[in-house]
């Protein structure tokens, strides 16, 4: 193995490694770079079960119905 790869790799490793005990010490520097004046928008998106819109809801219903009845047809004639 090319022992520049392995130490640019352990390096890589060791960086990642300061940066999550100098977050979990509360001494990171990223802190500082959350906590901005725009929130982020985590803060502000919907719920899981708020994506469908009442009209899309009703669309995807009949959907499914017309897709169960289909099924339910084709199953009576095997």
């Amino acid at each position: 193995m090319d022992t520049g790869r392995i130490v640019a790799e352990l390096k890589r490793e060791r960086d990642r490694l300061s940066k999550a005990i100098a977050a979990l010490d509360g001494h990171s520097p990223q802190s500082a770079a959350r906590t901005s004046a725009v929130p982020s928008r985590a803060t502000h998106s919907k719920k899981k079960g708020d994506r469908l819109t009442p009209a899309g809801r009703k669309r995807l219903s009949d959907l499914m119905k017309k897709r169960w009845a289909a099924k339910k047809k084709k199953g009576s004639k095997a």
